[in-house]
């Protein structure tokens, strides 16, 4: 890494992501809860364990439809509590805000995250401002970090013939973020899948002891959690597009600007490994909660290949799902700035 600079596809999620954070931050902060790579480190105290989280938020808009930069900051970090089978509990926050920022914005932004807490049951209990030179930053970033006391411990394998499972559509997020950021030329009538996810995963972990993994497909979607789940294991993933759901919008979107929306970031979203034997009736429990009604097991564990995902197609083919390295392009037009959703 010495001889390159930081791009913006080192913020992407993809393979780029990847290696920074194993070759850089991990070689140098060294320790086994860092090691791990989950969304947040499991902590064992004399009496409990506990989840703890920090993430960073950089959006353009601000505003977009389905949420805001307030919003996104508190799901987030609720989210990647939960999914360590954790009940959040606590948030700080910390904003670095340019100056001349529009006061009356700030304030929407502020109650937006305060709202979102409330509904998210939990509380913001500490925060951090910071006011830097107009021109030196892009209006508003926030910081937050997520406490929560975990109640669920997962199973230690992953077996051949277990299930992949999702709660809903795929690429809501990044297809309205874009909507918003882009002069597309047409309307697009998607709204930020954003959602506070900790009801749907406590709904489902206390009635299931056989769900094997869980994380959110934010950055890098679907395929890159895929990705890192097979990294080094005796064996691969199969998904089946049939069953991958997705808005008939989003569809149409990515066919004509070329996108893939297995590599689309997600808000709103949990990926689940469960036992095969258990999944059927795990899927109408999820499906009996407000955020996984379009619920579906999209592809299984499989013993070769090892280490890879591929994709059975619609036509009968198959396709590798590599791990992406940078970010996706489209086929035509000017859509900069597509990164950092």
């Amino acid at each position: 890494m010495s001889e390159q600079k930081i791009t913006l596809a080192h913020g992407s999620g993809g393979q780029l992501t990847h290696d920074l954070i194993k070759h850089l931050f991990v070689r140098h902060f060294a320790n086994p809860h860092l090691s791990r790579l989950t969304d947040a480190a499991v902590l064992s105290l004399p009496d409990t364990r506990i989840a703890l989280t920090t993430d960073s938020y950089v959006i353009r808009p601000l505003f977009f439809p389905g949420g805001n930069i307030g919003k996104l900051a508190v799901c987030g970090t609720v989210n990647d509590v939960a999914v360590m089978g954790a009940k959040p509990l606590y948030l700080t926050c910390g904003l670095i805000i340019e100056e001349q920022f529009d006061y009356e914005t700030l304030e929407q932004i502020v109650a937006s995250m305060a709202h979102t807490a409330r509904e998210a049951g939990v509380e913001i209990v500490i925060g951090d401002t910071k006011v830097i030179e107009r021109g030196s930053g892009d209006g508003l970033f926030i910081n937050t970090a997520g406490i929560g006391v975990c109640y669920y411990q997962f199973p230690p394998t992953i077996e051949i013939g277990d299930k992949i499972m999702i709660n809903g559509t795929l690429g809501d997020h990044e297809i309205a973020v874009l909507s918003a950021r882009q002069n597309l030329g047409f309307d697009v009538d998607v709204a930020s899948d954003c959602a506070s996810l900790a009801g749907l995963i406590g709904h489902v972990l206390k009635a299931y002891s056989s769900v094997k993994f869980m994380r959110d497909p934010t950055r890098g979607g679907l395929a890159t959690v895929l990705n890192e789940i097979v990294e080094g294991q005796p064996f691969g993933i199969a998904l089946d597009e049939t069953d991958i759901p997705m808005k008939d919008a989003v569809r149409g979107i990515c066919a004509l600007l070329g996108f893939d929306p297995l590599y689309l970031a997600n808000e709103g979203k949990v990926v689940l490994v469960v036992s095969a034997a258990d999944a059927p009736r795990l899927l109408e429990t999820m499906r009996a909660h407000p955020l996984g009604r379009d619920s579906r097991i999209i592809g299984e564990v499989v013993e070769a290949p090892q280490g890879l995902v591929y994709l059975r197609t619609n036509i009968g083919g198959k396709r590798v799902v590599d791990m992406p390295v940078g970010t996706q392009l489209p086929r035509s037009g000017d859509l900069t700035g597509f990164e950092n959703l």
